[in-house]
């Protein structure tokens, strides 16, 4: 499927095994995707730390509008000569996406970061499992059970039950967001289509910015701590991945997103001070070893990759 970062794999010729400039070349593109992963996670960190000055739905305001200047004025997407269905589709994208960050924001400013995005990623994974009718995709939905069995405490008790219903719910807007990424794709070329749905979830999102936080948003350090926050979140990411994406297997690209809850639980420990039990840290693992094996089945079947959320 076509995302926000993908770029058909080189077609060069590949020198000869145990050459070491080959060696050297492959860890190009995978340190790339690592960037991206860690500048999404850090972009996120970042986030939480504007909340009290700007509330959760401003920030994503502010993440949204910026995204989608920029991205505007990379593409310049075409106006005309789209359908009435390619409209209709690039409009429910963005709002897969506006509601993925709205319910993400909510959902970090209530639990810790590496608990929400391992509950998020549990939409993805969903789909994937889904999407596949194989026997084994049933040990991938059960490692993946008991590592959110383990994160609640067999309950929940540790978390705000909001943070995990608000995480869980981008989690499910994420699965939108990479169906209709897809769609979008097949309909716009190149990245036209991902800044027309970020314009539109730009704008759908500005009342609900301006309700919560009215005058705030126009504050100077506040625009340019949320510019920062778009610029690690989304303009960065998508740049690295679309260097990365020209080089590196689409199945990899995938295994190497399922990283998302570590990095995640990196940033938050080492920005926000959120230190993981041990339970946790565990939990976080299973849900990794879940996607990674569910991306695997799903790949080694011709699956596409999940695309980054925006």
């Amino acid at each position: 499927m076509t995302t926000p970062s993908a770029a058909p794999p080189s077609t060069a010729a590949t020198p000869a095994p145990g050459s070491a400039p080959h060696r050297r070349g492959a860890l190009g593109p995978v340190g790339l995707v690592l960037a991206g992963g860690v500048s999404v996670q850090f972009g996120g960190a970042l986030a939480v730390t504007l909340m009290p000055r700007a509330g959760a739905l401003g920030v994503v305001t502010l993440r949204l509008l910026v995204s989608a200047i920029v991205l505007l004025l990379v593409c310049r997407p075409r106006l005309r000569g789209h359908s009435r269905t390619d409209w209709g589709t690039v409009v429910v994208f963005g709002l897969a996406m506006g509601a993925m960050n709205g319910l993400f924001y909510q959902a970090v400013a209530r639990i810790p970061l590496g608990p929400a995005v391992t509950l998020e990623v549990l939409g993805p994974l969903a789909l994937s499992v889904l999407a596949s009718r194989r026997l084994i995709n049933v040990v991938w939905a059960g490692l993946a059970l008991a590592g959110v069995f383990l994160l609640g405490g067999g309950g929940f008790g540790g978390l705000d039950p909001a943070g995990v219903a608000f995480a869980l719910g981008a989690g499910a807007m994420w699965a939108a967001y990479i169906v209709f990424s897809a769609r979008t794709g097949r309909r716009f070329p190149q990245a036209d289509g991902l800044a027309l749905a970020m314009a539109v979830a730009a704008v759908l999102f500005l009342p609900l910015g301006i309700a919560e936080s009215g005058a705030r948003l126009v504050d100077p350090v506040t625009i340019a701590l949320g510019a920062a926050v778009a610029i690690l979140s989304s303009v960065l990411p998508y740049t690295l991945e679309l260097l990365a994406l020209r080089r590196l297997p689409a199945s990899t690209f995938a295994v190497l997103m399922s990283l998302e809850p570590a990095l995640a639980a990196t940033a938050g420990f080492l920005v926000l001070d959120q230190a993981l039990a041990t339970t946790e840290a565990l939990a976080i693992a299973l849900v990794i070893a879940a996607s990674m094996g569910a991306v695997r089945t799903q790949t080694g079947r011709g699956g596409a990759k999940e695309p980054r959320k925006g």
